[in-house]
């Protein structure tokens, strides 16, 4: 690919600087759009239609863990994303790149391999550091994989009710937000319940809570 329209996602200047070297060196034209937190990107999304590739930093405001990853993958399935951060255990890489992401990029990680990770992407592969030693448990990978396929099996009305249901809000709240009817809230509910495949608000809940991580102390920019 010589030219794409870019979208960096980071809370932190420095890195953002670093990774929009890396992406001009691998294109030979490019659009490059920043934000620092998850609203301004969803707004940035919303308004480049022909955008194609996002830079998604795992703990910056606005995304909890790889909610902000299925969001997107849910509301804008044709996105490349390409999830970065600071907190690079393997389990968290692992999950990554089974709910969807093409690729997990360390912030510890330099120019060349940044460089190396976006030309994997292009390529069409999925890009994880090297000596990574991702855990291969082929059992929660596949329960990963299920729930990352359940989850876009919603439409976005959908998945934005099932965020509003684990954050503990009830029908009535969800209806007055979203400016629509209690009624059509509920048949929002018996459509997720379904394609969950669980039985109750609770259960829709703590389905959507996997996808959220416990935030390190708000990850740090290694030079």
């Amino acid at each position: 690919m010589s030219q794409a329209k870019v979208a960096i996602a980071d809370d932190h200047p420095l890195f953002r600087a670093a990774l929009k070297q890396a992406v001009v060196a691998s294109f030979d034209k490019t659009d490059i759009l920043e934000a620092e937190n998850f609203q301004d990107l969803l707004t940035l999304v919303e308004q480049t239609p022909t955008l194609e590739i996002v830079f998604l930093d795992l703990h910056m405001p606005g995304n909890d863990g790889f909610t902000g990853l299925t969001l997107l993958q849910n509301h804008f399935p044709d996105l490349v994303v390409i999830m970065v951060s600071s907190d690079d255990q393997p389990e968290i890489m692992r999950k990554a790149v089974d709910f969807g992401a093409s690729a997990f990029i360390p912030k510890s990680a330099n120019l060349t391999v940044i460089g190396e990770a976006i030309n994997e992407v292009l390529d069409g592969e999925i890009w994880l550091p090297e000596h990574s030693n991702i855990n291969n448990d082929q059992e929660a990978a596949a329960e990963h994989q299920r729930l990352a396929a359940q989850l876009a099996q919603l439409t976005p009305q959908q998945y934005t009710v099932l965020a509003r249901i684990a954050d503990g809000q009830l029908n009535k709240q969800i209806a007055y937000d979203l400016d629509i009817k209690e009624t059509t809230v509920k048949k929002h509910v018996s459509a997720i319940l379904l394609k969950l495949e669980v039985y109750n608000r609770t259960q829709a809940g703590l389905v959507y809570q996997q996808l959220m991580i416990t935030s390190p102390e708000n990850d740090v920019v290694v030079a």
